[in-house]
């Protein structure tokens, strides 16, 4: 399966043959490669060992090596233990004999174990014997070099152990899995080798081997928040957590790097309308406009409204919908582009330089399969249509839903639109659309936050019931569904306020009611771009800030608690070790996959939806600095150690980013075309404004353009006579919309402009 590489490889490093025996015994060394050692056998029985190889052949087991209690076993030797349980004091006695068949069990496997206890809990030390262990690493390395140099040496001991403990059975079929659930043991977890609060010198990792001191320095310097703009040690963390979690911060370290030149452009659009902030005839007009009255919004206010009342707003939506949105828009498409190519890039060089290219994950999950019981199967692949078809309806119910919950924020709008304009005064009556949109937003944030939790539960449901044939396919399965339901649950809302709120609410005297009761909201009086903008700043800013600060003082308050509640820290340096790993929070298979997740997810709004929010990049820029310290931290001083896996590239996510650019590029030129204001300007500017036969220097080419983009209403035509109370002296008011004075249906200039905008989309789409 490794192609050229594998058969160019020596006969020492090569993959022997297997054979498959019934799983007992272990695994040993021999002229025909690796075979189980039957305990039925006579020791002289065995095949001769190869005179070359280069370590000592695992112990046989027998007798000799039988059962004993883990008291016997508190020798005094060097070596750095591996991995530690974690179990009460307060068990009874078919509890503790439980525990001493399993630890029996690994130890018939080549382990060794050590029971030390605190006041409040037992500490079970496991080592695995180097001679046993090593040929299994040298199945699973690429080395160029004796194994026992190989930089990757402590990440794949790890990998094998970690493989022997999750599959290790007793005599009863109890795993480590269900006796944690019957509270036999609590937890388990490798050892942190490298302190960062610590000022001793290299500690031993497994298998003896300990990290240069530069390697080390790199690492705690790493972690540390005054070094935030410092470079990443890829190196040393690819040695210290896996090419996994390398992978990871290369890519982020990449994607915050890229984002510099985004930044530049977003911050060069929003500065550029900021010093044209008074230049602009648009907002010059408006400001002026102090005869011309606007029609009511809300069902309670009967009050006229001057279009000069709306100047501050006006001037704010033209920082961000001006000229160059398109440009920007137009940016970062080709941005979102060349960022994917220059990463398949940089990944290449760094995956060569690991000597990666050959390595196959589903081969290495085999092996290890068989490393553990030579009886191994790879699992079938197992199709079902009525399993498939149950998968995809759940699926299509929780796509459902999240538009549902769009639809309750609607809801929710439009009964804050309501109650705030019934009971606020005067002065807030003013701005209770501001005050809905803020507070809709808020209420989006929190119900993303819920859904999150939900989304995560039943994407790993739905992945648990396809019966994926690998763990590398159970990932990939799991992170297309949890992505899928994820981006609803954001984009749905955003979706509404861009493309459909204001373009269903009828019109003044005729309005679309829910229930026949409330009408509709309506866009911000300075366009549906503000609030799409306003939508998309409190929800990345509080994603950004809020996020941040749980997933960083969450880890670190429950670490200081568990300092407080077990105070009592033992002066034996051994013990304290594994008291101060066992403080640290907990790590599962998938803690490094909710770091990704929450990386496509800012990607998403930084490139979906851009166009209306061209400060996202620079939001991207400032939080990804912190998230990586942040995560260097959380991973090194406030989580216990997670087990390496190997990888060559970052998998499913790299076509999420595929989607996610795909996605950007339609979104931004549906913003554009429909949300934005540039494209009746730039129709009106050539072809019914004073520029229309030609320029002319001395008039502005946008003159006149508030006038031709607001429809005509007669207050007489209202259907309620109380909305008439206050317009004695008014005869008409004026609403956002392309419609006739006469007869209130859309006008010809409607749908003229609505072929230039779709023109405007396919250009902008096949462009790319």
């Amino acid at each position: 399966m490794q192609g050229e590489d594998r058969l160019a490889a020596s006969e020492e490093d090569s993959i022997p043959l297997i054979a498959i025996h019934p799983c007992r015994g272990s695994l040993s060394w021999t002229s025909t490669g690796l075979s189980v050692l039957d305990p039925t056998r006579q020791p002289w029985a065995l095949e001769p060992a190869l005179p070359h190889t280069p370590c000592p052949l695992p112990d046989p087991p027998g007798p000799a090596a039988g059962p004993q209690h883990p008291s016997s076993h508190q020798t005094e030797t060097t070596e750095p233990w591996d991995y530690v349980f974690v179990a009460s004091c307060d068990q009874s006695p078919k509890q503790c004999d439980r525990q001493q068949k399993f630890l029996e069990e690994l130890e018939r496997k080549g382990f060794r174990y050590k029971e030390m206890e605190d006041q409040h809990k037992k500490y079970f030390g496991i080592r695995a014997k180097n001679e046993s262990f090593l040929p299994y690493c040298k199945l699973l390395m690429e080395l160029d070099g004796p194994a026992e140099k190989d930089p990757t040496l402590d990440t794949t001991r790890i990998r094998v152990i970690h493989t022997f403990i999750q599959n290790n059975k007793t005599a009863d079929g109890e795993t480590f899995e269900d006796l944690k659930k019957d509270q036999i043991f609590e937890t388990g977890f490798f050892l942190h080798t490298v302190r960062v609060d610590s000022r001793e010198g290299p500690r031993a990792g497994p298998g003896g081997r300990k990290h240069s001191p530069t390697e080390e320095e790199k690492l705690k310097k790493w972690a540390q928040w005054r070094n935030i703009f410092c470079k990443q040690p890829t190196d040393a963390i690819r040695n210290y957590f896996g090419e996994k979690v390398a992978l990871y911060f290369a890519w982020l370290g990449w994607y915050t790097y890229m984002l510099v030149p985004a930044t530049v452009a977003g911050l060069i659009l929003f500065l550029t309308g900021f010093a044209l902030f008074d230049a602009s005839q648009i907002s010059k007009e408006i400001c002026e406009a102090h005869d011309v009255f606007m029609c009511p919004r809300g069902d309670k206010s009967h009050r006229s409204h001057r279009l000069s009342d709306t100047c501050t707003f006006a001037k704010l939506s033209h920082l961000f919908d001006n000229e160059g949105t398109v440009l920007f828009a137009i940016f970062m498409a080709l941005w979102a582009t060349v960022f994917l190519e220059f990463w398949k890039r940089k990944r290449a060089c760094v995956v060569q330089n690991w000597h990666l290219y050959g390595w196959d994950e589903d081969e290495e999950e085999m092996m290890l399969g068989l490393i553990n019981c030579p009886q191994y199967q790879p699992k079938q692949h197992e199709h079902s249509y009525l399993r498939s078809t149950i998968i995809l309806v759940l699926s299509l119910l929780m796509i459902c839903l999240m538009i549902g919950m769009a639809h309750v924020l609607v809801i929710y709008r439009v009964l804050a639109a309501a109650l705030f304009g019934r009971w606020a005064s005067p002065f807030l009556e003013e701005q209770v659309t501001t005050v809905v949109v803020v507070s809709g937003a808020i209420v989006h944030y929190v119900t993303i936050m819920i859904m999150t939790k939900v989304n995560r539960h039943v994407a790993l449901k739905l992945c648990d019931y396809e019966k994926p044939r690998t763990f590398s396919e159970r990932e990939s399965k799991f992170a297309v569904k949890f992505f899928t339901f994820q981006f609803f649950a954001h984009f749905s809302s955003l979706i509404y306020i861009a493309f459909i709120l204001g373009r269903i609410n009828g019109h003044p005297g005729k309005s679309v009611r829910l229930a026949g009761l409330w009408k509709l909201e309506e866009c911000h009086l300075s366009g549906c771009m503000m609030d799409l903008f306003v939508q998309m700043a409190i929800i990345m800013g509080l994603k950004q800030t809020l996020s941040n600060c749980v997933e960083y003082l969450g880890p670190w308050l429950r670490h200081r608690y568990y300092w407080w509640k077990y105070s009592g820290v033992s002066r034996d340096p051994e013990l304290r070790d594994w008291q101060c790993n066992y403080l640290m929070g907990s790590v599962t298979v998938f803690s490094l996959f909710d770091e990704f997740m929450e990386m496509m997810m800012q990607y998403a709004f930084t490139t979906i939806f851009v166009a209306a929010f061209p400060l996202a990049p620079l939001l991207a820029l400032l939080s990804n600095l912190v998230e990586i310290r942040l995560d260097a931290i959380k991973m090194m001083q406030l989580q216990q150690r997670l087990v390496p896996r190997k990888a060559k590239d970052i998998g499913t996510w790299l076509q999420v980013l595929e989607t996610i650019g795909v996605l950007a590029i339609i979104g931004n030129g549906l913003v554009i075309a429909f949300t934005s204001e540039f494209i009746p300007r730039v129709v009106y500017k050539y072809h019914y404004g004073p520029c229309r036969g030609g320029a002319h220097p001395a008039v502005d080419c946008l003159t006149g353009y508030v006038n031709h983009s607001l429809s005509i209403f007669y207050i007489k035509d209202f259907e309620d006579p109380r909305q008439t109370e206050d317009w004695e002296t008014v005869t008409e008011c004026r609403y956002r919309d392309y419609r006739n004075a006469h007869d209130y249906n859309l006008s010809e200039q409607f749908w003229f402009l609505l072929a230039i905008r779709l023109a405007f989309l396919i250009l902008f789409e096949t462009r790319w």
